[in-house]
């Protein structure tokens, strides 16, 4: 049977929409696969980081600075984002900045040299931190809060699906079309959204509702409302720490094997495809228990039990190519899977008039987490005159003790939820 195109309808709710289960499946599909493509802009810089350090001659640090110009450019749109994204219809502001972000991507390839590279990454990120929280506001927007964990492992299935497919086809267009090389990827991932702009544009409803509920005050006022609100500010400081957990850690991953554990360079595709895997089939189970079980109650399971594979990443030493797949693997799935409860519970305590500024000024904090944990996890490692990494077992030390204040952290969050 042909499924009829969708007309998007100004008269339609969003409720009337999604009534469909077929619908709603292509809708989240649409929304995953803007995930997919900005996730994977941003996360293909990790596995570039040796080509990058050849062809730019530069150190980790200076690589930090490329990897933290897409993060503190997010997190700056992201407060600039607070002004208006709950002023205008949500369909059309995603997909407007849907694509400023392809050609922001599109000139990531083009850059001629390191700092037309970082201009070029802080626009991409600029963008792609707007996608992000957009596009978790649309999910709580449209999804009830029952079915939202699992709604959520959907769309942040684009995560393992960018680690799956994304990661390791990038790499190999990289090594293979030796007149791009690192360019490739960028080029790559342009296309490829180009018909993710199309699947948006065709399965996205009007999303409106926000705009029928009247703010009060001037604008300046009500943002800071949202920000300094007991409840919102401990929302940041969770995800803050959610995220320095990882990503002091991720970043420098594919230049420790390499360099500290002896894993070819050629096995770094495969690390990302083991671990993207994995987590493709456990994004939607986790999403799962956590709307049965309870989303603090499985945030902390994971929370506790990724302690595990990081420490134990920090610290290879030489190690055979099969357990460092089977610990990455974890890694990548434990340390992922924290995002789905965490998120569906962060997108609760606020109202729905208020979410979008919220998720917003979330997707901030959570992007200038990440850009400071890059930054500080490169002061402290280093790259010694035998070419290995030093110290990152002590970053590995601080993210553990971070990734147990959020264990701390998710009783306050869980409470707010109650609340709302």
């Amino acid at each position: 049977m042909t499924y009829p195109p969708i007309q998007v309808k100004p008269a339609l709710s969003t409720s009337s929409f999604l009534d469909n289960k077929r619908r709603e499946r292509f809708f989240l599909f649409a929304l995953a696969g803007i995930q997919f493509t900005h996730i994977l802009d941003f996360m293909i810089m990790m596995p570039l980081g040796p080509e990058f350090i050849k062809a730019f001659n530069i150190n980790a640090h200076q690589f930090s600075f490329l990897l933290s110009s897409y993060t503190f450019a997010a997190a700056i749109a992201g407060i600039f984002a607070t002004y208006y994204i709950d002023r205008f219809e949500r369909r059309q502001l995603l997909l407007s900045l849907y694509v400023c972000f392809i050609v922001a991507t599109l000139a990531c390839g083009l850059a001629p040299s390191y700092e037309t590279l970082f201009i070029a990454r802080a626009f991409a990120g600029a963008f792609g931190g707007i996608l992000g929280s957009l596009v978790q506001t649309i999910v709580a927007d449209s999804i009830p809060f029952e079915r939202r964990g699992k709604a959520l492992g959907t769309v942040m299935a684009a995560f393992s699906v960018s680690t799956v497919a994304g990661v390791p086809l990038s790499l190999l267009l990289a090594d293979h079309i030796t007149a791009l090389g690192w360019r490739a990827p960028f080029i790559f991932i342009a296309l490829v959204s180009l018909v993710i702009l199309y699947l948006a544009y065709r399965n996205i409803p009007k999303i409106a509702g926000h705009l029928e509920h009247v703010h009060e005050g001037s604008r300046f006022s009500q943002i800071f409302k949202i920000m300094t609100a007991h409840k919102h500010i401990k929302a940041f400081i969770f995800m803050a720490f959610i995220m320095i957990t990882g990503f002091s850690v991720i970043p420098y991953i594919a230049l420790y094997l390499t360099a500290n554990v002896g894993i070819d360079n050629s096995y770094i595709s495969l690390i990302y495809l083991c671990g993207g895997t994995a987590t493709l089939m456990s994004s939607r189970f986790i999403g799962h228990m956590a709307d049965q079980y309870g989303k603090a109650k499985v945030f902390r399971v994971l929370a506790v039990v990724s302690l595990i594979p990081l420490l134990v990443v920090t610290n290879l030493p030489v190690t055979p190519l099969w357990i460092v797949l089977i610990n990455s693997t974890a890694f990548f799935i434990l340390v992922s899977g924290r995002m789905i409860p965490a998120m569906a519970m962060v997108s609760q305590i606020v109202d729905n008039k208020i979410r979008g500024t919220f998720m917003s000024l979330v997707g901030s904090v959570q992007m200038l987490a990440s850009g400071i944990a890059t930054v500080l996890a490169g002061m402290v490692v280093t790259i010694g005159a035998d070419g290995k990494m030093d110290h990152y077992n002590i970053v590995g030390y601080g993210a553990a003790f971070c990734g147990l204040l959020t264990i701390w952290l998710v009783g306050y969050i869980h409470s707010d939820t109650k609340k709302t």
